[in-house]
């Protein structure tokens, strides 16, 4: 997983959502399957890790609120969970 900036670099409220988000691991969908969390975070980063997410196999992606993350919220860009579903063995 991948966080836009360093934990070291945010305070307070931000900090906050941070350890929330790291307690987003995996989750599981209406038909059972199993998905894990590869990224979170947006811009450049989200798209390149996007692209070679789908080449890997099937990927699914979350919207995520960006209030709290001031960063986001300041420059109105949107923040992101990137999903892969889990093979099942």
């Amino acid at each position: 997983m991948s966080l836009t900036y360093s934990v070291d670099m945010v305070e307070g409220e931000e900090r906050e959502r941070l350890a929330q988000e790291e307690l987003v691991r995996e989750k599981v969908d209406q038909e059972g399957n199993r998905w894990r969390k590869v990224y979170f975070g947006g811009g450049a980063h989200f798209r390149n890790w996007l692209e070679q997410c789908r080449e890997l196999g099937e990927v699914e992606v979350e919207e995520v609120d960006s209030k709290g993350f001031k960063c986001f919220e300041e420059s109105g860009e949107k923040l992101y969970r990137i999903w892969m579903k889990e093979s099942s063995q």
